[in-house]
């Protein structure tokens, strides 16, 4: 069964993507995921506050990262124990890179523009096969419009395409205005492949300490949902590579994204809650079931649920609120 897949641009024998931590004996699960049959890492992005001063990379490291951060921060450990500089970050991704024979994601999750292309091109120094840009930004201005959100985004995407040479993804939250224009903005500045969605953990209140307290948890099924409609709205819209991200966590969840639209799809709670081993279960339940189903590739099935292809393609918009709400 065929089920190799392009990724912007880079061979892939398979649509699994594992994201790993950055911490304890990093080598030897690179190894694993490898000799389970993934067909390439991302690594948990490097925070542009966290190599300003010493003094604001503890407070983020800290206090903040469980608030704000993505899914796959919940690797991290507390910043006594664990935290990277962007020298010590570089150093860990070539070891990686040496360490395997599959691709290497990169990520960063920028604060300013200057830090996004300065910090852009010193990773690819470390030579991975690509980068991702980890955007998550918190509006609190009033006067700040969805619009100027979003220039700022393609702008950032335009600096760092100019500044560096390797493939380019964008790893975006739900919360755009307008995703689809949003996405094709991207895409046309030079963005490589669209990732969907970042997760994010919120904050919780305890109310007798009167506290803000962090709440991380793992990401569930139920959460592919969201993935999947955009997943199938981007696709065919946009000529991008596209990825998913939170609530796979079987072969048939896999098989729903690339339906969908995705290219590959990015795992982190379920290695998390199974170890990285499920990941060879996992790959061939899913070459399984496009055998059983009379595939005779992935890209035979890629897309053919999107929005452009579905039978009912209205039931990814409007009308399947209407159907919804009209029959409970």
């Amino acid at each position: 069964m065929d089920t190799t897949t392009s990724y912007m641009g880079i061979q892939l024998p398979n649509p699994f993507i594992a994201g790993v931590p950055l911490q304890g004996d990093t080598l030897d699960i690179v190894r694993q995921v490898e000799d389970a049959g993934g067909a390439a890492i991302v690594l948990p992005p490097l925070f542009e506050e966290e190599l300003q001063k010493e003094a604001l990379a503890t407070h983020f490291s800290t206090e903040s990262h469980a608030h704000f951060f993505a899914e796959a921060m919940s690797f991290f450990a507390d910043h006594e124990d664990f935290v990277l500089g962007p020298e010590e970050y570089l150093e860990h991704t070539r070891k990686i890179k040496e360490a395997v024979n599959i691709p290497i994601i990169a990520s960063l999750n920028g604060h300013t523009m200057l830090g996004w292309k300065d910090y852009a091109k010193r990773i690819e120094q470390a030579e991975p096969d690509a980068l991702e840009l980890d955007f998550y930004y918190v509006p609190t201005d009033v006067d700040e419009s969805g619009e100027a959100i979003e220039q700022t985004g393609v702008n950032i995407v335009t600096e760092v395409r100019e500044a560096i040479k390797l493939p380019l993804g964008v790893k975006l939250s739900p919360f755009f205005t307008s995703l689809a224009h949003f996405a094709g903005r991207l895409e046309r500045v030079g963005a490589g492949g669209i990732v969907i969605f970042n997760r994010f953990y919120e904050a919780d209140i305890d109310v007798e300490e009167l506290e803000v307290m962090s709440r991380p948890s793992l990401s569930f099924h139920g959460e592919l949902l969201l993935r999947l409609r955009w997943l199938a709205l981007l696709s065919g819209n946009v000529n991008c590579s596209l990825a998913a991200t939170g609530g796979v966590h079987t072969a048939v969840d896999a098989v729903k994204a690339v339906m969908a639209g995705a290219n590959v799809v990015q795992m982190v709670s379920i290695l998390k809650k199974r170890g990285f081993e499920c990941l060879t279960q996992i790959r061939q339940e899913f070459a399984e079931w496009l055998e059983r189903h009379e595939y005779e590739s992935l890209e035979q099935m890629h897309g053919s649920m999107n929005i452009r292809r579905c039978p009912d393609p209205e039931m990814f918009q409007r009308i399947n609120y209407m159907n919804i709400m009209q029959t409970w």
